[in-house]
């Protein structure tokens, strides 16, 4: 395996976990063979595990163009983003396309996609039609390096013709493109980030599309929320609110449980003094949080209704933001102040075994996240001569890499279930808002404006 040469040469402490963690991003091993249909097509060479193939999206054509022309344009513009934004495909620019977009696979004119300018190996193509009420795409992935190949996919979309279904066809689309290209890596195109906003005029819960389009309010409590956690079948978020003025009972923080689903609050009990940063079990059962129902801010584990709650730390400092191992459901790492400054320790689950994580230089360590292949844990570090930046480390090593720095204060990790992207919050821009980059610490992007946004939470579905 032949790592990026530009990643292994520049500074050790930004690089060194780069140039030896390749394998954890993507989910892929060293001298892993992929399956003989697969092998031309993504080779583990870079320092993010894959050669970029060469993808091209042609315009797909409308089957009756008065009535569905701009939805089809809508459709190739989001399945081109969604390819660019995966960090895995060389998308041909539009303007090095043919001519002439091939509407069904017998019109795809193959020299004229693999050869110049266009260059591609893979044409991503297809039709829509839409009638009064309904809408119908049908999307092919051809390799134009081989006119004799069948196609790699094709699939056919059926539904409501509206704005909507287009988007989340072309999601779709695109997911199934990437989940073939890389060897089966779980697509994101369709997943959701939870967040914390400020723009109505209180911090409420906000969900958005992974690309940051579809911003919307889900929570209407009044008073103040904070850490969003997606339940792992994205049908519920647990996270930290403050009650109303007018509510009864304790006036602490609290967990309270949103549903996706019903779109609407779920109910669940509120303890003593303050009770605040949930974690969802891997499989949905249980949610870990810190309470000081009992005196100090200690970790606890709860059914997911709520009931039974189990206190799993005994320590004279504070102890919180637990996050779950999700491979293997069996640790936790989270924040623990008993030494003095705030730092990572890891446990497992059942309070036992609680060990410290030394990182060679002191300073405040907060908000940790634990990669899907359980190998990688993000975090934000302020060390004694910086802001907060991120950082990831090598569970098995502790090799650290550096991914932002110098960009004022970069906080809150969350993993996105491909293992490869990143969602946090910044202040890069004066105000505080929602970015997402690749997990080498490249391709960063803003997906919120408006308003103060902070916490955000990537779905894992």
């Amino acid at each position: 395996m032949r790592l990026s040469a530009r990643f292994c040469r520049i500074a050790s402490r930004r690089s060194a976990i780069l140039c030896g963690i390749v394998a954890l991003l993507t989910g892929f091993a060293p001298g892993l063979t992929l399956p003989a249909a697969a092998q031309d097509w993504i080779h583990i060479e870079t320092s993010m595990g894959a050669t970029k193939t060469r993808v091209a999206v042609a315009d797909f054509v409308p089957k009756v163009p008065s009535s569905s022309s701009a939805y089809a344009s809508e459709f190739g513009d989001i399945v081109r983003s969604d390819l660019e934004f995966s960090g895995l495909i060389d998308l041909v620019s539009r303007s090095m396309n043919p001519i002439q977009s091939p509407s069904v696979p017998r019109d795809l004119n193959y020299p004229a996609w693999s050869g110049a300018p266009a260059s591609a190996q893979m044409v991503a193509f297809g039709n829509l039609s839409v009638t009064a009420s309904s809408l119908q795409v049908q999307g092919w992935l051809n390799d134009v390096r081989d006119a004799a190949s069948a196609p790699i996919v094709g699939q056919v979309y059926n539904g409501d013709a509206t704005d909507a279904q287009v988007r989340l066809f072309a999601h779709q689309f695109a997911d199934e493109i990437l989940n073939r290209l890389s060897g089966g890596l779980p697509g994101i195109a369709t997943t959701q980030i939870a967040f914390v906003s400020n723009r109505s005029g209180n911090k409420e819960i906000w969900a958005m599309d992974y690309d940051g389009a579809n911003q919307h309010q889900l929570t209407q409590l009044h008073s103040i929320s904070l850490t969003p956690r997606w339940s792992p079948d994205a049908g519920r978020i647990a996270f930290t609110c403050y009650p109303p003025r007018n509510s009864s009972g304790p006036m602490s923080a609290q967990i309270c449980m949103y549903s996706a689903i019903a779109k609407r609050m779920i109910a669940w009990p509120r303890f003593r003094g303050t009770n605040s940063s949930p974690s969802w079990s891997p499989d949905g059962t249980q949610i870990m949080f810190s309470s000081s129902m009992l005196g100090n801010p200690e970790l606890f584990i709860a059914n997911v209704d709520g009931g039974h709650p189990r206190r799993l730390t005994y320590t004279s400092g504070a102890n919180t933001s637990p996050s779950w191992n999700p491979k293997t459901g069996q640790q936790v790492v989270f924040v623990s102040d008993r030494g003095g400054l705030p730092v990572l320790f890891t446990m497992d689950v059942d309070g036992s075994s609680p060990t410290k994580i030394d990182l060679e230089d002191k300073g405040y360590v907060i908000d940790p996240a634990w990669s899907p292949n359980g190998q990688l844990i993000a975090f934000s570090w302020r060390r004694p001569d910086g802001n907060f930046d991120l950082y990831i480390m090598d569970v098995a090593t502790h090799q650290l890499a550096e991914l932002t720095r110098d960009e004022a204060r970069n906080e809150r990790p969350s993993w996105a279930p491909d293992g490869r992207h990143l969602v946090f919050e910044s202040t890069r821009t004066g105000t505080r808002q929602i970015w997402s980059m690749l997990a080498d610490g490249t391709d960063a992007r803003q997906l919120t404006t408006a308003g103060q946004n902070e916490s955000p939470n990537w779905s894992q579905k």
